[in-house]
């Protein structure tokens, strides 16, 4: 039995992801488990359609068994995304190998760039840069190609690379014995906006979802379609961060300056230029433009302004304090079984099951059953609070 771990979106399950999925048989897995963001993600969006839909057309493209993301780390950082991925992952403690989808496959690369940016000398060198008020990822280019060299340096030029780096680091910080498998990523860019051959990127195909044009089943597995025809027929589908335009926009003119400060990744006075920003904005979009600088790319403050709506603080990024189960399938309730014995975290399957746990774990879930009543506000019709007890586990 070969057990591996791939942390994932799937915002939607598509042609590269099953990809991924089979190379992974192909290298052995007999029962792969996903750590999948819920129903806000990285980019500090709304997924496309739920997170039981996204599990289910998972599983029947190949994973057997799925576990969530928790919402603090799914709506993070690079680095603190890798952070709670590897702890679900490692925290199941039946985990034979993460794999991961990346530019660069070369194993050997991937590792000398992420032992570049934990360098002291590569972070003294990024703080010189950013005093001149670049972004952080230009930064760090910069530091890592004066002190490693352009080959190094090229390497964090692909976003599937520097996530892949951060894995890295959390393994070996953690002395994880997890194999690591990169897979080379096929296709477009993870945000490119044109197809190639039977692969486009998620961000793609988000967009011609949005917009009902079906080309965008071209470039999925038919499971992924079913699944997603089945959420829209019923109004769940697409979700759409501007169907709660209005709703965001009036909890951020609630706020002080003094209170977005406290959200993640505020720091340096930026809280007074959203705080400004958000007495004239009219949209999300203006909102951006408006913060938006060479220093502050536009995913970090998206990611801030969804800190802010759902009320995430950087201490509820420390730990993950669960596990909690989307779905399975026969090999993956195997896996599930095995994790009776070897879990190091607790293993939830029921919501009624958080009440047992400390206090941690208990606000971890409100942040998680908060995000999902604030998600329902975008979806196509509208849905109560609730549906975070309510929307059953997915078993295939």
């Amino acid at each position: 039995m070969k057990t591996t771990g791939i942390v994932a979106e799937y915002n939607p399950f598509h042609n590269g992801h099953k990809a991924h999925v089979d190379r992974c048989r192909e290298q052995g897995a007999t029962h792969i488990v996903a750590a999948m963001s819920g129903n806000f993600v990285q980019l500090g969006s709304v997924a496309i359609m739920d997170k039981r839909a996204r599990a289910a057309a998972a599983i029947k493209g190949g994973v057997d068994l799925v576990v969530e993301l928790p919402v603090p780390f799914a709506v993070a950082t690079a680095e603190v995304f890798a952070r709670g991925g590897v702890s679900v992952l490692e925290g199941l403690g039946c985990i034979d190998a993460l794999s991961f989808g990346a530019e660069c496959e070369d194993l050997s690369k991937l590792q000398a760039a992420a032992k570049a940016v934990t360098d002291p000398q590569v972070d003294r060198l990024i703080k010189q840069e950013l005093s001149g008020g670049v972004s952080y990822p230009t930064a760090r280019a910069y530091a890592v190609r004066a002190a490693y060299g352009r080959e190094v340096a090229d390497v964090l030029e692909g976003p599937n690379n520097i996530i892949a780096d951060d894995y890295l680091k959390e393994l070996e910080r953690r002395g994880s014995p997890m194999a690591i498998e990169p897979v080379k990523r096929v296709g477009n860019a993870h945000d490119g906006l044109t197809a190639t051959d039977e692969f486009a990127s998620a961000s793609m195909l988000r967009i011609l979802l949005e917009r009902g044009d079906e080309r965008a089943f071209d470039f999925m597995p038919e499971t992924t379609q079913v699944e997603f025809k089945r959420m829209a027929a019923v109004g769940r589908a697409p979700v759409s961060v501007e169907e709660s335009e209005r709703a965001i926009l009036s909890r951020l003119r609630m706020l002080t300056a003094e209170e977005i400060a406290k959200a993640p990744d505020v720091s340096e006075g930026l809280e007074n230029r959203i705080f400004n920003a958000i007495q004239s904005a009219t949209s999300l979009e203006e909102l951006y433009d408006i913060v938006k600088t060479k220093r502050y790319t536009h995913s970090r403050i998206r990611r801030i302004v969804t800190a802010l709506y759902l009320g995430i603080l950087p201490e509820d990024r420390e730990t993950v304090p669960y596990i909690r189960v989307l779905g399975f399938n026969d090999r993956g309730l195997e896996v599930l079984k095995k994790a009776k014995e070897t879990a190091t975290l607790p293993v939830i399957t029921k919501p009624s099951a958080i009440e047992g746990l400390h206090e941690k774990a208990r606000h971890t879930f409100e942040l998680e059953c908060r995000a999902t009543n604030l998600y329902n506000l975008a979806t196509p019709r509208v849905l109560p609070c609730g549906t975070e007890y309510s929307d059953e586990i997915v078993m295939l």
